[in-house]
């Protein structure tokens, strides 16, 4: 990750426009190699980060959730790294069959990690297989929907994991 984006943080995003504005800026920011999990609850805004990725990364293809096909890859549009989006739910999630690490495996992320940044919904847990150095995005809606039933508001922090 370029040095510009800074390794820690958080950020209150009033609106899903913040969250994918705080996703461009750190999809800016990204480079290949990278591994980012994204943490947080059924409609924290994951996708909509990953779409602000996408955008500062500057990939082809409408980002929407991989859930039913696990990895979607999107292409550079000019130089620069593809990006890899991934929904581990179906991995570690209810009705998931057989060894999550063993199914990620078959996806080989890891070989793809020269030439792609690899995003991960629902990520934790397995995801940190592939790389010894990844960012951890945690998403929170429910604080400040505590405050405020009708906040669109989330919480964002992330932190670099790993040496």
């Amino acid at each position: 990750m370029k040095a510009d984006f800074p390794e820690r943080g958080s950020r209150m995003c009033p609106s899903a426009e913040d969250t994918a504005r705080l996703g461009r800026e750190l999809g800016a920011a990204l480079e290949a190699g990278d591994v980012v999990i994204l943490d947080g609850p059924l409609g924290a805004g994951k996708t909509t980060m990953t779409q602000g990725i996408a955008a500062g990364m500057g990939v082809r293809g409408r980002v929407t959730s991989p859930t039913f096909i696990i990895a979607r890859e999107h292409k550079p549009l000019g130089e620069g790294p593809s990006l890899i989006h991934v929904d581990a739910y179906r991995l570690l999630g209810e009705g998931s069959v057989g060894d999550p690490l063993g199914q990620l495996d078959a996806l080989d992320l890891d070989a793809q990690l020269s030439e792609a940044v690899v995003v991960a919904e629902w990520g934790g847990g397995v995801v940190e297989s592939i790389a010894s150095r990844y960012l951890v995005v945690r998403l929170d809606r429910e604080s400040l929907a505590g405050q405020d039933p009708d906040s669109q508001a989330r919480l964002i922090s992330w932190e670099m994991v790993g040496c």
